[in-house]
């Protein structure tokens, strides 16, 4: 009943407007700023995918494409699927070894990116979980143990406290350790929270970060004295055990003389998503059956939180997402009035998309590239507009990526950005952390819109009150000239490659790497100096450069290399995060796809 309602408020929202509305095809900043005051509202709460919210901002875009004449594609202009929010404990679960068990939720869990399965074997205790050979530390608790098909029980956390000086943080998230306990032959991990790492011994939480994914084993996380009981026969405790590497902080592997017999069950809970598509028909009977894309994603954080992607994990409020990017979203608005407005059509056909859940791993845009509503291979070029409010009133300036897409696109754009009154900085890679992506993993020539990383970006004070929207209305016009010469045009520009089709990969030894050369020599009180940027790198297409200082990642601190290598292990491959350095007096906010 509550969706209803809301729905029916949303609708009466947008009567309300279109009685206003000017009838002149021209954009304006009022028409813009009513856009995208009613989908950055607190009454949104953030637009977070499968929520009520979400479908109302879905069903806000797809009745102004309805006013405007647009053909709706879909299912009345949605394309719907399915996605995962949530994980909880299914009925399923079980730990029993001989006289021992326990109780789901209150004694042990499996974590949430555990396998649903089962595994009966014998339990090996196997420290904090390491594999570690370099020049500083050699330990290596698989070394003395055959771990093959077995469960290994180990530590959470460090021998060392936590912050700048604890040598082992790159090694001590859950899922490096899952991998080390996996490439080692265990069919399934046991974590415990030693006193020091947690004095209350609290369960995990089954919260999903995000590009979530499940593991191949099961993996559960056990109270200690649940854990004691099954080390009884050692005559050992966690606590001593903890006790033991704090004073020696030494690999000690061993057999705990039991077996375990444990079904993991973990109930993924979906929700549907929506793509909204309206489609302009365009005037040449032969051409028309050729696309442009026009695409903004509409998605956000909703109330942020741990594995959100909030840059303010910590902090529980509404994400309005202004700037990411009620701003893009509104600009397409704004550009299909105009087109539907005029009188003259553009030969080809244009398609308008706002695509859901871009914030969970561009599943939006993928989702339209693999299961298309138009022949993919007739779409001829695919314009982004992502994060497009925050126009610096001074420099005027825009950043434009995929202009190597497509032959004799940046000479193209230089012919065009005369009378816009923009200063353009071209990237030519295709390649990037938003919807255009997927579209130039398909051979589609791509141009993204973007005015920058601020500070407010992924926080709750992504609000209406910074946006600027005469800067919007400049670059909303610009794209709008573009995409009607293009739609225009006899022949289109070919697609070239520029730049990977995926986000750079690991090593030999799979992990993720950004691509930055550390500077040893030279201290710096502020973060971690960098003495390169390796070409080609995530680190290097982000637009990192020799002398930056690095401070700060997904918003928590970096002030030395074994901080930087901390925070990087606990990232995967096509991740995308949040980078701030120091250039000078001057902070940087980027966004680096690892």
């Amino acid at each position: 009943m509550r969706f209803i309602t809301l729905i029916i408020s949303s609708l009466l929202i947008i009567q309300c407007s279109s009685s206003m509305r000017s009838k002149d095809a021209a954009i304006t900043a009022n028409e813009l700023n009513e856009h995208l005051s009613f989908l950055a509202s607190d009454k949104m709460e953030g637009r977070k995918p499968g929520s009520s919210q979400s479908q109302i901002a879905a069903q806000y875009i797809a009745d102004h494409f309805r006013q405007l004449g647009l053909d709706l594609l879909g299912e009345d202009g949605f394309q719907n699927f399915d996605i995962v929010t949530s994980v909880s404990l299914g009925k399923g679960n079980h730990f029993i070894s001989g006289a021992i068990s326990g109780t789901p939720g209150q004694d042990y869990t499996p974590t949430a990116f555990s396998a649903s399965t089962s595994l009966d074997g014998e339990v090996v205790f196997a420290g904090y979980g390491f594999q570690i050979e370099n020049d500083s530390i050699q330990w290596n608790d698989y070394g003395d143990v055959d771990v093959k098909g077995k469960w290994v029980m180990i530590l959470r956390g460090t021998p060392e406290s936590e912050g700048a000086g604890d040598r082992y943080a790159a090694h001590s998230t859950l899922r490096h350790k899952v991998l080390m306990a996996r490439d080692n032959g265990a069919s399934g991990v046991i974590f415990i929270s030693g006193e020091k790492f947690d004095k209350d011994d609290d369960l995990m939480s089954l919260h999903m970060e995000r590009n979530f994914s499940l593991d191949a084993l099961p993996i559960i996380h056990v109270k200690r004295s649940l854990a004691d009981q099954l080390l009884q026969t050692t005559g050992k405790t966690i606590s001593d055990l903890e006790l033991q590497f704090e004073k020696q902080p030494a690999a000690s592997s061993f057999s705990a003389g039991v077996t375990l017999s444990v079904a993991t069950e973990i109930i993924q809970h979906t929700a549907s998503a929506q793509n909204v598509i309206g489609m302009l028909k365009g005037s040449d009977p032969v051409l028309a059956h050729e696309f442009i894309v026009v695409g903004a994603h509409y998605d956000h954080l909703g109330w942020g939180g741990p594995g959100s992607g909030s840059r303010k994990p910590d902090t529980k409020a509404i994400h309005n997402g202004a700037d990411d990017n009620a701003s893009g979203v509104s600009a397409v608005l704004e550009i299909a009035e105009r087109f539907s407005l005029e009188k003259s059509r553009p030969k080809r056909s244009i398609v308008f998309v706002a695509f859901a859940a871009e914030e969970m791993g561009l599943l939006g845009s993928k989702f339209f590239t693999s299961s298309p509503l138009i022949e993919i291979k007739n779409v001829k070029q695919m314009f982004n507009l992502d994060m497009v409010g925050r126009l610096d009133p001074q420099s005027k300036a825009l950043t434009v990526g995929g202009t190597g897409t497509a032959k004799g696109m940046e000479e193209f754009l230089s012919s065009m950005k005369e009378e816009s009154g923009l200063i353009l900085s071209m990237t030519p890679d295709g390649y990037g952390p938003s919807d255009h992506a997927s579209f130039y993993v398909e051979n589609i020539p791509v141009l993204f819109f973007f005015t920058g990383i601020t500070e407010e970006y992924h926080t709750p004070d992504d609000d209406v009150e910074t946006i600027n929207f005469e800067g919007e209305k400049l670059i909303a016009d610009f794209a709008y000239d573009l995409i009607r010469e293009i739609a225009s045009m006899d022949q289109t520009m070919a697609f070239q490659e520029a730049g990977p089709k995926g986000p750079p990969q690991g090593g030999k030894s799979g992990k993720v790497k950004m691509g930055i050369i550390p500077d040893f020599a030279a201290a710096n009180s502020q973060g971690f100096l960098l003495g390169g940027v390796v070409p080609g790198g995530p680190a290097a297409f982000a637009g990192m450069q020799k002398g930056d200082v690095m401070i700060s990642m997904e918003g928590r601190s970096i002030k030395n290399v074994y901080d930087y290598m901390g925070r990087m292990s606990e990232v995967k491959l096509g991740q995308r995060i949040t980078v701030e350095v120091l250039r000078g007096d001057q902070k940087l906010i980027l966004i680096v796809q690892l």
